[in-house]
């Protein structure tokens, strides 16, 4: 069974005059591959993958397993109707990834019976493990506490990205025991990981991975004084990186490095430059971290 343990990278989706940029895409794979991170999750909310063709996804997901360094793959899968999802959901899995992320049906906001439903339909038909997206702010729909313990009973069901702003419901999923509990919320990583989460699933983790590794196991090791200390500093960053809708703050972030364009596919736009100024410096001071050990 996979192991969801440790700090997952939803990888941004670079463009260049409107297309996909492979290459930026194979050099961020290859560079984030060695800052121990766990895996990747290819074409979610941060690649922008509703904006992306059938087509465009099959390249970006291709390009990453051609440079993940044999490191887990997770695939967003996401839609409204049930035998849609599945049947894309089936297509994935032909393409040697380690399991899939999938929100709640999105825009139709069905009652908890029908989250159960739609869930559990996916997993049975899934060959692979099935990860819960609770993200409301974008589906409309939260995935509640009872919801997600009865879906933890399907042996294909192993994990949740817990974007649902619920201290309460978060403990209680981590202490169930059933289902790896990954911050899907930047800000809320330490309180997680302190709870017995299982990890993240980090947008701002794209600036530094290793310094997100790096807290998890200090926590781990029970150093709190010293996690505390690194949690401070990352979280102006991490305040950044949500200032503006992402993954705007990311690709910022990113191409200050020189690792990627700074181009966004429409409606989306670039951050401001106020925030793009505040981004370039915060790049800079985590850099200094970084270096420093």
């Amino acid at each position: 069974m996979l192991d969801l343990s440790g700090v997952w990278i939803p990888l941004v989706t670079p463009f260049d005059g409107g297309r996909v940029d492979l290459p930026a895409l194979r050099r961020l794979v290859a560079t984030l591959a060695t800052g121990g991170i766990a895996g990747y999750v290819v074409c979610g909310s941060t690649g922008e993958a509703a904006l992306l063709s059938e087509a465009e996804q099959r390249q970006v997901l291709q390009a990453v397993m051609a440079e993940r360094a044999g490191l887990p793959v997770l695939m967003g899968v996401a839609g409204s109707a049930p035998a849609a999802v599945r049947d894309e959901l089936l297509q994935w899995a032909e393409c040697g990834v380690q399991g899939f992320l999938v929100p709640p049906p999105l825009y139709v906001k069905p009652p908890q019976a029908g989250v159960i439903d739609f869930f559990s339909m996916l997993a049975d038909a899934s060959p692979l493990p099935v990860v819960l997206y609770d993200i409301p702010s974008r589906t409309g729909t939260r995935i509640q506490r009872e919801t997600a313990l009865a879906l933890a009973a399907h042996e294909r069901i192993t994990g949740l990205k817990d974007c649902g702003g619920c201290a309460a419901d978060t403990q209680a999923l981590i202490d169930d025991g059933r289902l790896q509990v990954l911050a899907g919320d930047d800000v809320n990583i330490f309180a997680t990981l302190c709870a017995g989460g299982a990890g993240s699933i980090s947008a701002s983790a794209h600036l530094h991975p290793r310094l997100f590794v790096r807290l998890r196991e200090q926590l781990l090791a029970g150093d709190l004084p010293a996690a505390r200390r690194l949690w401070q500093a990352l979280l102006p960053w991490i305040d950044a990186a949500f200032a503006e809708p992402n993954p705007a703050p990311a690709k910022a972030a990113l191409a200050a490095q020189g690792l990627l364009k700074n181009e966004l596919r429409a409606p989306m736009r670039p951050v401001s430059a106020a925030l793009q100024q505040r981004i370039e410096g915060l790049v800079a001071d985590l850099g200094r971290l970084a270096a420093a050990g």
